[in-house]
């Protein structure tokens, strides 16, 4: 009987030992089958995690910043204790115990998923597992990944810390609001940073692995807090936590930024603007976009915040200038369904989900609003962001009294009288407080509108070329289309320096005389035959006179003298056009440039003719503090010397090229003072310094320019709609873009000053009659002398005359005809009515080019 129990126990041993063996063999080649081909988990040690790109000013405040996944890196080191407990807490107590998995974990959650016959199916992975399979595995829920993922661990472990894994998986995890790592989620929800979080806001982070839209702070609150105090209790059970921080902690109510609680993070960034977006455009195509989106590069902008302000106001109002001269409302296109103007909380909810622009601050901000109410006369609107009072708010009467509304015929309709004239109920506008001069007491709100007419405007400092202003548009929510660098437009009259600095180069002097009188061209597509904007020939002139009064028939001439090869060559070599077409209507500013290019190259009349490259960048530095990237690559010689006294600067040595003739840029640069102190800018532009600069106005004024400069900063403006189409009767450079020069100009010098254009030493000063070209004597005086600078050393020609090779065209009108054949012809229309018609147009009426 013994011997067989005794053979019965063996053989149920044996069999046990075979089952056990069996099993450990089948779970080894099941490991060992999955262990091959497993991605390599070295990688992991180099780890560089997408990380946000940050753009700071020149005073170091972030402006804006750029990102794929929402990012900051943190080390290990650098992650306040109770954060890293409260995730252990919440996600692997056992976490420094267990060689990558835990087992009794594993179990555990086994168990309870056939108890629950698969209802209760519970995640048993350690943080080392959701590290492999956050970076190389699927998040699919098969037994073949949670295998790997186990494998993967294992290994793991024995290549990297504890602290180092820990890192990997606190900057990794997402934890919803698009924030990705512990160190972006601080600021998201709390705006804080990782040192200042208390447990409770810790263990509120530590509660969103899971699911982060299931513990939403808002639409899931109390879940959260369940989940929150959960994680407490954790904290409190693993010896994180004392009984008192505990019971403290444990009665904090739920905050948040979704809630309320706190600014966002998000208040103390600027809205993004042109000149951000730009810096963006530019990087990505240096650097590429999945660098600069997720490379953590620290970019150090030019922009001066207080000068970009300016700027975007100063051209903003210009543009609303105009576009209220016209009298046309267009309002947003945009309306509310009846339904959603039921309750304040509905049509509130309704117009913040309204795609309209809200970054606009012209003279006050200018605020979305619904029409809720028409009345006899006024308009009772509701305001984003504006609480309604026991009256409500109005638009009144006299607010619409300047605009017409256009038809469903495309026809005007009358001037608006009341409210209901222009508006409906549920129309979405814009308004914004009227607010008095004296003492920015409210008075009244005002209806706005975006205008149709678009402008660009950019400001740089002539010897550096770093950009200290830029706006694109009237907003850069309503249209992020920059004009100052993607637009390309005719710049006109604003082209001509460029034929005059050829012609200087060339031996001409600001007092040659070239014969403005008519010239006719044959062409293929017929006689061309430019005119001034007078409509006027006046004979011999000298060359000042000609840029200053911005004479098309002299510059025409001129051009064909110098030789449209040398001009094109003139305009590639200051970056105007890469490659420009030498036709002599190009003389005339007919080819398509940029505003960045042409503020570029007016930089290099203002400091002398040296090369200057526009650049939006300081510096870029990686992710590490390395500089990439610096435009500023002058070479500093004794910087490093010790030795140099206290009395002593170091040596700064520029490698800059010279595009043109210290004397050359010297002489443009007087004769386009004249432009500004009595020539086409001389009604809007009036600065307490000396200023320079040029008018340029197309054909039909569907283009205006102006471009200026002192002794230190160069600015310009264009404005012009993005279908090209004429502005109106009146409009023109000097009247329209200038005004945006001047006001932004009077700020700029207050704060980076201005002085005296530099002379070079080869100039010798000559009075010279600015009407005749003829020479003066020394002590002569009056409106019509001025000082001219010719070269030293070169004997000036006086009396010469240039009429570029044309003779006068035969028969053509001199300027009282001309004006009369301009003015049309009277004639009788189909109603019996007199009406006055222009010419028939022809080859010169329809060629584009500089006007004045």
């Amino acid at each position: 009987m013994l011997r067989f129990v005794l053979s019965t126990l063996g053989g149920l041993f044996s069999l046990i030992t075979m089952g056990v063996m069996m099993v450990a063999l089948s779970v080894g080649a099941v490991f060992w089958i999955y262990g091959q081909d497993l991605p390599s988990h070295a990688s992991l040690a180099q780890y560089t995690p997408p990380t946000i790109s940050r753009i700071y000013s020149g005073e170091g405040r972030i402006i804006d910043e750029f990102a794929q996944e929402r990012r900051l890196f943190v080390l290990a080191e650098d992650i306040p204790d109770v954060v890293k407990q409260a995730f252990i807490s919440a996600e692997d107590k056992n976490f420094y115990d267990h060689q990558g998995y835990d087992m009794r974990g594993i179990l555990i959650a086994a168990y309870e998923a056939v108890r629950s016959r698969g209802s209760d199916i519970r995640g048993a992975s350690t943080i080392t597992q959701q590290v492999m399979k956050n970076f190389l595995l699927s998040g699919d829920r098969r037994a073949e990944r949670k295998i790997k993922e186990i494998i993967l661990a294992t290994r793991l472990e024995e290549t990297l810390s504890k602290d180092q894994i820990l890192e990997l998986y606190l900057n990794e995890i997402f934890l919803g609001q698009n924030s990705y790592g512990v160190a972006a989620a601080s600021q998201s929800y709390f705006n804080k940073s990782l040192e200042e979080l208390a447990p409770h806001e810790a263990a509120f982070l530590a509660s969103l692995p899971k699911a982060p839209s299931d513990y939403h702070p808002v639409r899931r609150k109390d879940r959260l807090m369940a989940r929150r105090n959960f994680v407490l209790r954790e904290m409190l059970e693993n010896g994180y936590l004392t009984q008192a921080v505990y019971e403290r902690e444990i009665e904090q109510p739920l905050r948040s930024v979704q809630n309320g609680d706190f600014e966002s993070y998000r208040g103390d960034l600027p809205p993004r603007d042109y000149f951000t977006d730009e810096i963006r455009r530019q990087l990505s195509e240096d650097f590429g976009e999945e660098e600069f989106f997720s490379g953590g590069l620290s970019v150090r902008a030019t922009v001066d915040p207080d000068m970009q302000k300016i700027a975007a106001h100063a051209l903003q109002l210009q543009l609303e200038e105009y576009d209220r001269g016209l009298g046309i409302w267009r309002g947003t296109g945009e309306a509310l369904a009846p339904e959603a103007l039921e309750s304040e909380a509905r049509w509130r909810e309704a117009l913040a989900e309204v795609d309209i622009a809200r970054d606009i601050d012209l003279e006050n901000p200018w605020s979305p609003a619904v029409v809720l109410e028409l009345g006899a006369n006024d308009a009772r609107i509701g305001i984003e962001g504006v609480e309604d009072d026991e009256d409500g708010h109005w638009i009144p009467a006299n607010d619409v009294q300047w605009a017409r509304k256009r038809l469903e015929d495309g026809k005007l309709g009358r001037k608006a009288r009341v409210a209901a004239d222009l508006l409906d109920v549920g129309d979405v506008v814009h308004v914004r407080r009227m607010t008095s001069d004296s003492d920015g007491s409210f008075i009244r709100w005002t209806l706005r509108q975006v205008p149709e007419v678009q402008g660009g405007f950019m400001a740089m400092d002539v010897n550096t070329g770093r950009v200290i202003a830029m706006q694109g548009g009237f907003s850069y929510q309503h249209s992020v289309f920059n004009r100052a660098t993607q637009a390309r437009r005719q710049p006109g009259s604003s082209f001509k320096p460029f034929v005059f600095a050829s012609a200087l180069d060339s031996g001409y002097s600001p007092a040659t005389i070239v014969v403005d009188a008519p010239i006719e061209i044959n062409t293929p597509q017929g006689v061309w035959r430019p005119r001034n904007a007078s409509n006027q020939f006046y004979g011999p002139t000298p060359l000042r006179t000609g840029i200053e009064r911005s004479r098309n028939l002299m510059t025409v001439r001129l051009a064909q003298e110098v030789g449209m090869d040398v001009v094109a060559d003139y305009a590639e070599r200051f970056g105007v056009y890469d490659h420009m077409s030498p036709f002599l209507a190009n003389a005339l500013g007919s080819e398509e440039s940029t505003l960045f290019k042409m503020v570029a190259a007016y930089a290099m009349f203002a400091n002398g003719g040296q090369r200057v490259e526009p650049t939006l960048v300081d510096r870029v530095q990686d992710r590490y503090g390395k500089t990439v990237y610096r435009h500023d690559t002058r070479d500093c010689r004794d910087c490093d010397n010790p030795a140099i006294s206290r009395s002593e600067s170091p040596e700064i040595v520029s490698y800059r090229e010279r595009v043109m003739n210290e004397v050359t840029a010297y002489q443009l640069t007087s004769m386009m003072r004249g432009v500004v102190d009595r020539g086409t800018a001389a009604r809007t532009v009036n600065l307490p310094v000396p200023v320079a600069g040029k008018t340029g106005t197309t054909n039909e004024a569907k283009d205006v320019w102006f471009i200026g400069f002192t002794s230190n900063i160069v600015a310009g403006c264009y404005i012009g709609y993005d279908n090209p189409r004429g502005l109106g009767r009146g409009a023109s450079g000097g009247g329209m873009c200038g005004p945006v020069f001047q006001r932004f100009m009077s700020e700029a010098i207050k704060k980076y000053g201005g002085g005296q254009f530099r002379v070079p030493r080869e100039c010798t000063f000559i009075n010279i009659d600015r009407f005749t070209g003829a020479p003066l004597g020394p002590d002569a005086n009056g409106d019509h002398v001025v000082a001219e600078c010719f070269r030293e050393g070169e004997e000036p020609l006086f009396g010469v005359m240039y009429d570029g090779g044309f003779a006068m065209g035969e028969n053509l009108p001199l300027f009282d005809e001309a004006r009369e054949a301009n003015s049309g012809r009277q004639v009788t229309t189909s109603t019996g009515k007199k009406a006055v018609v222009g010419p028939k147009a022809n080859f010169g009426t329809l060629s584009s080019g500089g006007l004045y």
